[in-house]
């Protein structure tokens, strides 16, 4: 081949490469675009109803904001008053970690036991699944008055009961040393979901492990906690976050049942907020306050991440 014609034939291979070339990249443009566009009612309404309140609310906790009035720039005020002088504060935090305490663990141990049960081969598998499931998806307000009725002291299911054997129940919710607790289980009957994630980790794990196990002759509980637990630890750690998040935000069964009662004993972070915002129209004291439930749900989080990399074990 003469070198005129090798020219021409590197000159058109080029013009052809670059010819690919704008079209793979008019092919990732009109991806991008399409993806954009298709993300864009989701990626509107996040940024509309998420960001621009908390961005919102996080200029309005230095200020004296009203509803519907006027506001002053007044810097950190609502935070000094939040840590030294209104006390409900200070009672709300201490009612919410105890729950969260409380809550938390057995939310975990409960979904983990539920969700192996139901991972065995027992009869009527589906129903038990479903039934284990609906509290979830049933209206909260329905299961907390349904709860009320249950734990009334006059008239409840579990005085009644009690009555039968000749023990007087106490008026549950109405004493300070069992309010509390009497909240702790009423959300502890919704926890179908926590169940059905945990039963879907359990079923993840590889069946030759289990054979593997037999073979060495491991007893059945020996395999609980030397390989369904260790392989569980990662669907552990997603409803320990989220139970966290969750139960640092408790508000419909202490609202409806008890308004924060009695003596306090159930006022949780996020009825201060609701009840400085919308009964007292302290706008900005409560987004103060809700500022500060964030920052806790934030470091309790991380700190919950960092420790992860000790105890969540991953197949790989």
């Amino acid at each position: 081949m003469s070198a005129p014609s090798a020219s021409v034939s590197l000159y058109l291979n080029e013009v052809k490469w670059m010819k690919l070339k704008e079209r793979s990249l008019s092919l990732k443009r009109r991806e991008a675009l399409n993806f954009y566009l298709y993300i864009s009612p989701w990626l509107l309404s996040f940024l509309v109803l998420t960001i621009y309140p908390m961005l919102d609310s996080f200029l309005l906790s230095f200020t004296d904001a009203a509803i519907g009035g006027d506001f002053n720039f007044i810097g950190l005020e609502n935070f000094r008053k939040a840590f030294t002088v209104d006390p409900q504060f200070w009672v709300s935090f201490r009612n919410t970690i105890l729950y969260v305490l409380m809550y938390v663990p057995a939310n975990l141990i409960i979904s983990f036991f539920l969700g192996y049960l139901l991972s065995r081969n027992i009869k009527a598998l589906g129903f038990f699944r479903t039934v284990f499931y609906i509290p979830y998806i049933t209206s909260g307000v329905a299961v907390t008055v349904m709860w009320g009725w249950i734990f009334n002291g006059s008239y409840g299911l579990i005085n009644y009961l009690l009555s039968l054997i000749g023990i007087e129940g106490p008026n549950w919710l109405a004493d300070k040393r069992y309010a509390l607790i009497c909240i702790v289980i009423i959300s502890l009957w919704s926890i179908g979901n926590g169940i059905i994630i945990m039963l879907a980790g359990i079923q993840d794990i590889p069946a030759t492990y289990y054979e593997s196990a037999q073979i060495d002759g491991a007893s059945s509980l020996r395999q609980v906690f030397s390989i369904t637990i260790p392989l569980t630890t990662p669907t552990i750690y997603f409803n320990l976050v989220i139970g966290i998040i969750s139960a640092f935000q408790l508000f419909n069964q202490p609202y409806i049942l008890t308004q924060g009662g009695p003596v306090n004993a159930t006022r949780t972070v996020a009825m201060v907020v609701f009840q400085n915002a919308f009964q007292y129209g302290r706008m900005g004291y409560a987004s103060c306050v809700a500022w500060v439930l964030f920052v806790v749900i934030m470091a309790v989080t991380l700190i919950i991440q960092s420790s992860s990399k000790r105890w969540v074990f991953y197949d790989n």
